[in-house]
């Protein structure tokens, strides 16, 4: 490997772990702080944080290999995606953005659950917590398989430590640096990164599709287009060979996003509530940007794949292939800082959101009422250690897939949360029996749905995605339980 990638992937390095010392000396010395940092964040980073924090390496690993075997077919997903992430801004943003203010300054979604249903406090933050620290634990564990990939693809046989395969060597590699700078940075750290990755993340899905079309071998749009029709008419229709369930199951990716702790929490971080509009007109612009860009890579890399009799074993590296193949060292390992910055901004996200979790909805409730901001804040850091060496566990097998492991964790999310939080915002009605009901029925659900294998075949047909029916009963658990109950104590719903 060029002596140039290894400069690239070292300053970037560098550049990640110097943010987080940075953050380290301006936004850690309380809880708030280093959980949340201290409601201060720009809509310029706001935005980029949700943004790059929700994509993860899915956006240049995943869809882009899902869109190589498929075709376009596939784009539902990016489109449920972005139509999903739209009406979270509006929905939910700005709601919660006041709403975790006015109940008790929550800091963490258990918290502020707790705080709007007082007399299910301790029962929500329990179970809210478990939920979140499982399956962040999954979650992350995507994140570690894509960065395992990334070294097994673009590093083979080249580095060996302790006689480690090169994907274990990549999790560990990827996992060290990201506990580096959110252990001693925090969230402030997590959400600067999040904003620099964000902008190496956009500029590569720029870059990469342009030169794959229009470069030396690309043929340019017409060529592709002859050369995926020669090779299977359906790659370039939006739904030859779809069904209505694979239609809705692609699109009904959209509704995880009113469940994702990791991304909802930037919305309780932003500056002001005046900020929430500008910083929804950024995230959604480089949405818009970065999806094309990944949809157009996946569909043109296959067309250049095939006219150039390239064997892509495993689809999901065809981000790390192209990489290679087509540009100079210096600009590749750039592309796979881009690639890194995708899946590091997401286990940085993750973890810091389930050790606030473990901090202050297990250790500070059971263990230590009384702790001091800076007990608290080390138990964070440890807390995120421990989540990351979970996570290793669970990425360790070389044949996971990223598309895999995301989709099982965003339904649960979606479907524990999503509902619960939608209409803890938005209906006066909702109380703390409902939510319990809401948030273990939709989990269960998602669980279940995965053991019986009904996310692959249903009923002698194709999977329906987890996340559709986990969403719907717990919509409706929400509804009929809160309707047929009535809990004494509540606070009393704010207007938005």
């Amino acid at each position: 490997m060029a002596i140039g990638v290894w400069i690239s992937l070292f300053a970037y390095f560098v550049l990640m772990i110097a943010i987080g010392l940075y953050a380290m000396r301006t936004s850690t010395s309380t809880s708030e702080d280093y959980m949340l940092g201290g409601r201060t964040l720009s809509p310029q980073v706001a935005a980029l944080s949700a943004g790059a924090s929700d994509m993860s390496g899915w956006l240049l690993l995943g869809l882009p290999g899902a869109m190589f075997v498929s075709g376009l077919g596939s784009a539902w997903i990016g489109i449920g995606l972005f139509v999903g992430a739209f009406f979270n801004w509006v929905l939910v943003a700005p709601r919660l953005r006041e709403q975790t203010v006015h109940y008790g300054n929550a800091i963490t979604i258990p918290a502020f659950l707790a705080n709007r249903f007082p007399t299910r406090a301790l029962s929500l933050r329990t179970i809210s917590a478990i939920v979140i620290v499982v399956f962040f634990a999954i979650y992350t564990a995507s994140g570690l398989v894509a960065g395992g990939k990334l070294f097994e693809s673009a590093f083979s046989g080249m580095i060996n430590i302790g006689g480690l395969s090169d994907y274990a060597t990549g999790i560990i590699i990827t996992l060290g640096v990201v506990l580096v700078y959110t252990v001693v940075g925090g969230f402030l750290a997590v959400s600067m990164t999040d904003f620099v990755q964000g902008c190496i993340m956009m500029l590569a899905l720029v870059i990469m599709p342009a030169v794959v079309i229009f470069g030396e071998g690309g043929g340019g749009f017409s060529q592709a287009s002859q050369t995926l029709n020669e090779a299977d008419p359906t790659l370039l229709s939006w739904t030859e060979g779809l069904t209505f369930i694979g239609w809705l199951s692609a699109v009904t990716w959209g509704l995880g996003y009113f469940g994702q702790p990791h991304i909802i929490v930037r919305f309780m971080a932003i500056r002001s509530l005046k900020d929430v509009p500008v910083a929804r007109n950024i995230g959604m612009s480089w949405m818009l940007i970065s999806l094309i860009g990944a949809v157009s890579l996946g569909i043109f890399g296959r067309a250049y794949a095939i006219r150039n009799g390239l064997d892509v074993e495993d689809p999901e590296t065809i981000f790390i292939i192209l990489a290679n193949l087509l540009f100079h060292p210096l600009i590749t390992g750039f592309l796979y800082a881009a690639l890194l910055a995708a899946i590091m901004s997401t286990i940085s996200s993750q973890l810091l959101v389930a050790s606030s979790s473990l901090t202050e909805d297990f250790y500070r409730l059971f263990l230590r009422k009384e702790a001091s901001e800076k007990e608290t804040v080390a138990v964070g850091r440890i807390s995120v250690v421990l989540v990351g060496l979970v996570a290793a566990v669970i990425a360790s097998d070389p044949n996971s897939q990223v598309l895999g492991l995301v989709s099982n964790a965003w339904a649960g999310f979606g479907a524990a949360f999503g509902p619960l939080i939608i209409l803890s915002l938005m209906w006066s009605r909702t109380n703390g029996a409902g939510a319990i009901a809401g948030m273990v029925v939709g989990a269960l659900t998602v669980i279940i749905w995965i053991s019986l294998g009904w996310s692959n075949a249903f009923l002698g047909g194709p999977g329906v995605y987890e996340i559709i029916p986990g969403f719907i009963a717990s919509f409706i658990a929400i509804l009929v339980v809160s309707s047929m109950t009535k809990d004494a104590g509540e606070y009393k719903q704010i207007s938005s």
